[in-house]
Formats: C-alpha cells, structure tokens, sequence
C-alpha cells in the first residue's frame, strides 16, 4: 500500500483543453475567485466574476442571462441602504456611496463582460450553496442581502428539479448561439456553516446532484471537476484550511490547481506557463542596487524573454510587470 494514510482523488484529463487561445467566462463563488486568479496570473484570456462573488445557481443564471442579454443597469436597479447604494445582483465590493460611481463601476464591468462574452468559448461556473434569497419587492434571488433587514428576504433552498430545469434551459439557448461553448462545473469546498453540518451537506449534495444529471443531458458539452471532492477526501486534514477551518488554504489552493492544470492544459501550453511563471517572478525581484550594470543587463535579458513571448503567444501582456520592472532603474 502506497499510501496506507490517505485517500487521493485521482483526476484524468478531459477531454476539452483550457488554452491561450480559449476565452474563459468564470462565474461563482470565491472558489471561482481563487482558481480564476491562477489563470488570470498566468496571462490566460479569461474574466473572473465581473459582478462579483455570486453564491447560488439562481444569482448566477439571472446575471449570465444579464450578459448575454446586454441589458445595462439604471438609476431604478440601485437600492439605497445605510447610506451606500447598491444592487442586488452584485457583491458589496460594487457598493459606493454616490448612486452614480455605483452605477457607473456597474456598468463598466457589465459591458466589459457582454465584449467579452463575444468571444468567450468557455465558461466555469462554481456553484457554493443551493440556498438561495428572494427580495420579496421583486421575488427574485439575490445575489447578496447587503445586510438589509432579513424580513424583507425569503430565504429557500433549492431542489435539484429547479436547478435542472433553470439550467437546461439557460445551456440550451448559450448553445444555440454558440455550438461549440463548453462549460464547466464545480461546487466551492468552502462549507456554509451557518446552515449547520446537515444543512452544509444537503445544499451541498442538491448541487451536485443537480450538476451531475447537467452532465448527463450534455456528455459533449458539460463537464464536472471534483474540487469539492477533492477538498473532502484527498486534503480532509485541518492543516489544508485557513484559520476560519472552513475556506482552503494557499496550500490547499495550489494542490487543486495543480490538479486542474493537468486535467485540462496541454503540454504546450503548460510550457507557455512555466515560462510565464519565471517571467513574473522576474519581474518582482527587487535589486538591493539597481544602478549596476549586472541589474541592466538582467532587465534587457527579461524584456527580450518578454518580447518573445508576446511575439509567440497572441495575446499576452506583459504590460504591468514591465512598468514594474522599468521602475527599478
């Protein structure tokens, strides 16, 4: 036995590829935010929750319809409460307290992600919770209660019948504009424990009962990548969480994109990483004296492996790292 103390989930490669050249939409939880922000480091063509973190099946379906739909926000989608004016639809990270600096970042990133779902031909969608909260004005979820007054919410979870129809629906016209979209499916390792062990467990398992018969009804379009199982059963050891023992470590984080990087980066792209990945760190290296003619001819040596990358990678910029990189000398 190899390893007699420990489970691991072995995960084999898909057969879709994540590429320089595949445009990614990524919708969803902070899961979404962490695994997102691997890629975008990376320099992978991808958008990372352009509304913010969205937590339930509900919030994201309503805000993908919204961009496709390319139907912007106005004055009468804002709510004004403790002073901030807000949405509905989107994370407090987007609250201000001028109603038109809400609207106007609002608006920025919404026709930011309609340009980009254009071109997107993936999408990664990380449901958290089936949980979900209606504004009882409106009846429909929200994505984040901003602290308003929970009577004026009801709160529902789910059935795995209800996400189904919602997003089979929702697949079906995303597939008719685009034939060839893929998607991809995870559920969020962070427990919701404000619902409690059993109620973390029956959000969680309607979630993935209902992306699994998603999977079933597309088998050449939708896919599923067990982060969640992989949390549970390969990392099930408190030194993989943060210090709330509920959210993932950096650790943790960085076992699982491995996992994902070998499931659905190919070879030549994982060498477009790995050299991206030296640039960078490059790039952050701070000289103890930069008015050397060593430190010179180390930048010169990284700006013509950055004009090569470029050259080779359509694409790819390396346009803040430079402006960094320039600022030593």
């Amino acid at each position: 036995m190899s390893n007699p103390f420990r489970t691991t989930v072995e995960v084999k490669s898909f057969p879709i590829r994540i590429a320089y050249d595949t445009p990614i939409l990524m919708l969803g939880s902070c899961f979404t935010d962490n695994i997102g922000s691997m890629l975008v480091d990376r320099k992978f063509p991808a958008l990372v929750n352009p509304f913010g973190v969205l937590y339930n099946p509900a919030s994201v379906s309503l805000v993908l319809n919204r961009i496709v739909e390319g139907k912007v926000y106005s004055n009468e989608d804002l709510l004004n409460h403790n002073s901030l004016w807000l949405s509905l639809h989107h994370h407090t990270s987007f609250s201000r307290a001028s109603k038109t600096e809400c609207l106007n970042n609002i608006n920025n990133k919404f026709e930011a992600a309609n340009n980009f779902w254009e071109k997107t031909t993936q999408l990664i969608i990380t449901f958290g919770t089936a949980r979900i909260f209606r504004y009882n004005k409106t009846g429909q979820p929200v994505a984040n209660c901003h602290k308003i007054p929970a009577n004026e919410f009801t709160r529902q979870l789910l059935t795995v019948d209800q996400i189904v129809e919602e997003w089979s629906a929702l697949l079906k016209r995303l597939m008719t504009s685009k034939p060839s979209l893929k998607v991809l499916f995870t559920v969020s390792p962070v427990r919701h424990w404000k619902d409690g062990a059993h109620g973390n467990q029956l959000s969680k398992s309607t979630l993935l009962l209902a992306i699994d018969q998603l999977v079933q009804q597309f088998p050449e379009s939708v896919f599923y990548f067990p982060s969640y199982e992989i949390m549970m059963d390969d990392l099930r050891d408190y030194r993989f969480y943060a210090d709330d023992m509920l959210h993932p470590s950096p650790k943790a984080i960085e076992y699982i994109w491995e996992k994902f990087r070998g499931a659905f980066i190919s070879p030549e792209d994982d060498r477009i990483i790995k050299e991206i990945e030296s640039i960078v760190q490059a790039c952050r290296h701070r000289p103890f004296n930069p008015n050397t003619k060593e430190y010179r001819l180390f930048v010169e040596k990284i700006r013509q492996k950055i004009a090569a990358v470029e050259a080779r990678v359509q694409g790819v910029s390396f346009e803040e790292e430079l402006r960094s990189l320039l600022a030593n000398l």
